[in-house]
C-alpha cells in the first residue's frame, strides 16, 4: 500500500482529505478507508485491531445488502485498500481501533475519527473546489459532506507526530465506521476497548464555527431514531382493475403527511423527518411495494423514544388503512450525552495553546446528532471523562449539501490542538 503523498505546500493531514474526498464510501462500506488507515498505523507501530475484533457485528444496524457490500469489497480492492487488513473487514467490518503505548506511566486518551462519506452527487461546478482542482468525488452517488475526510487526515498527522516522539500513557484513536445514521459507534463499544480510558474527545469541523475557532464542548447533540417502513400491498390494473389493487405508494404517502403532523413535545427540541419515499414502478400499476425513510430526533432520550413509538403507531395506522402489510426496522439510533468538567476544560487548555479562540457553541448545533455520545457514555460509565469538541473550518457549503467544502487551514489547527491535548 502506498499512503498518500502531501503535496507541495500541503501537509498529511491534507494529503490523506483530498485522497479520502476522491475516494469517499459510506456507511460499512469503508474498506479501503479503513484499510489504509489500519495498513498506515501498523507500519507506524501502533498496536492495530481491525474487522470483528474491533466491533460487534451483531449490533450494526442498517447493514448495506449483501450485492452492495461485495461491489463496494471489490471497488475498494481496485482502487488501492491495504491487502493486509482489507479482507478482515469483508461484510461490511470496517472498524479500526490504533494504540500507541508511551514510554513512562501516564492518562489513556481517547480520540474519536469518523470515516463514512454520505449518498450524496457532488457538485461538478467550477466554483466547487475539489471539482476545480481535481480531488472532487470518482465515485458518484457518494460524498464526503460532512468533514469526516478532514478527521481522518488530522489524525493521521497526529499519529505521525506522536510516533517521533511518544508521550506519556497512552493514546487511541477510534476509526469509526457508520456514523451517519448512529449505527458505528453502537457496535465498537461492546468490545471493551474504551473501557480503560481516562479522557475521550471526539472533535468535529465545521458546525459554524469559523476558522481559528474552537469549542470545547457541544451539549446540544440530540437523540436520534431512524426508521425504514417497508409496504406491502397487491398489485393489479390501474384501470381495468383498481379495485383488486392494494396501493403500497398510497399508504407510504399517508404515512409521510401523519408524520409530519406528528405533534411535539412542549419544553423539548424535537424533529421528524421523511428523507425519502419511494414505491411502485409504472403509472398504470397500483403499486405494491413502498419504502419510507424517518427519522426522530429530541434532546432528551425518552422524548426521542416516545416520538419513535408514535411514529411506529402512524405508520402501522397508516398501512391498515389501506389494507396493507408494513415492516418497520430500526436502522440507526443515537443517544445524548455531555461534556464532563474536566474533559471540557482540558481541551479548552490545548485550544488555547494551540493559538485558537475559544466560543461559544453555534446556535445551531443543537439540531445536530452523532453517535460519539455512545462512546462518550461508556467511558463516562467506566470513570472516565469525556467531551464532544467543536474545530472551526470556514465552509463553501453547508454539512450535507453537494456544494459541501471546509477550508483545509482548519486541519493543522486540529491537529495542534489534540496534539497540546494529549502532551498535557
Amino acid at each position: 500500500m502506498t499512503a498518500p503523498a502531501p503535496v507541495t505546500g500541503t501537509s498529511t493531514a491534507v494529503a490523506w482529505r483530498r485522497d479520502l474526498h476522491t475516494h469517499p464510501e459510506v456507511g460499512f462500506l469503508e474498506f479501503r478507508t479503513a484499510s489504509r488507515v489500519a495498513g498506515t498505523l501498523a507500519d507506524l507501530g501502533w498496536d492495530v485491531v481491525t474487522g470483528r475484533a474491533a466491533m460487534v457485528a451483531a449490533q450494526r444496524l442498517g447493514v448495506p445488502a449483501q450485492p452492495e457490500l461485495d461491489e463496494a469489497f471489490a471497488r475498494a480492492v481496485g482502487a488501492g485498500a491495504d491487502d493486509r487488513f482489507v479482507g478482515g473487514m469483508e461484510g461490511g467490518h470496517t472498524a479500526v481501533v490504533a494504540t500507541l503505548h508511551g514510554p513512562r506511566p501516564g492518562r489513556a486518551i481517547g480520540l474519536r475519527a469518523d470515516m463514512d462519506a454520505l449518498p450524496i452527487l457532488e457538485t461538478a461546478g467550477p466554483f466547487h473546489r475539489p471539482a476545480r482542482e481535481g480531488f472532487a468525488s470518482v465515485w458518484p452517488g457518494a460524498m464526503h459532506a460532512c468533514g469526516h475526510d478532514g478527521h481522518v487526515g488530522m489524525a493521521i498527522e497526529l499519529a505521525q507526530r506522536l510516533t517521533a516522539d511518544p508521550p506519556a500513557g497512552s493514546v487511541t484513536i477510534f476509526f469509526q465506521p457508520a456514523e451517519e445514521g448512529g449505527r458505528g459507534a453502537r457496535a465498537m463499544v461492546p468490545t471493551g476497548l474504551a473501557d480503560r480510558i481516562d479522557l475521550f474527545v471526539a472533535l468535529h469541523l465545521g458546525l459554524s464555527l469559523p476558522t481559528g475557532t474552537f469549542t470545547p464542548a457541544i451539549d446540544g447533540l440530540l437523540a436520534n431514531s431512524k426508521l425504514r417502513a417497508v409496504f406491502h400491498g397487491r398489485s393489479a390494473h390501474a384501470s381495468l382493475a383498481p379495485q383488486d389493487g392494494r396501493n403500497a405508494l398510497l399508504g407510504a404517502a399517508s404515512a409521510t403527511l401523519a408524520l409530519a403532523g406528528l405533534t411535539r413535545v412542549a419544553g423539548h427540541d424535537t424533529r421528524v423527518s421523511v428523507g425519502r419515499i419511494s414505491g411502485g414502478t409504472s403509472s398504470n400499476i397500483v403499486p405494491d411495494f413502498a419504502e419510507v425513510l424517518l427519522e426522530t430526533r429530541a434532546d432528551d432520550g425518552a422524548v426521542n423514544a416516545d416520538l419513535e413509538t408514535r411514529a411506529r403507531s402512524m405508520l402501522h395506522g397508516a398501512a391498515q388503512m389501506h389494507g396493507l402489510g408494513v415492516e418497520v426496522e430500526l436502522i440507526g439510533t443515537v443517544t445524548t450525552a455531555r461534556a464532563d468538567a474536566a474533559a471540557h476544560d482540558a481541551v479548552a487548555a490545548a485550544g488555547r495553546a494551540a493559538g485558537l479562540r475559544a466560543v461559544v457553541p453555534a446556535a445551531d448545533s443543537g439540531v445536530a446528532s452523532d453517535d460519539a455520545t455512545a462512546l462518550m457514555r461508556r467511558v463516562q460509565e467506566r470513570g472516565g471523562t469525556a467531551t464532544y469538541a467543536g474545530l472551526g473550518s470556514d465552509l463553501a457549503g453547508p454539512h450535507h449539501t453537494a456544494t459541501f467544502d471546509l477550508d483545509e487551514a482548519a486541519l493543522p489547527l486540529g491537529v495542534e490542538l489534540m496534539e497540546r491535548l494529549i502532551r498535557g
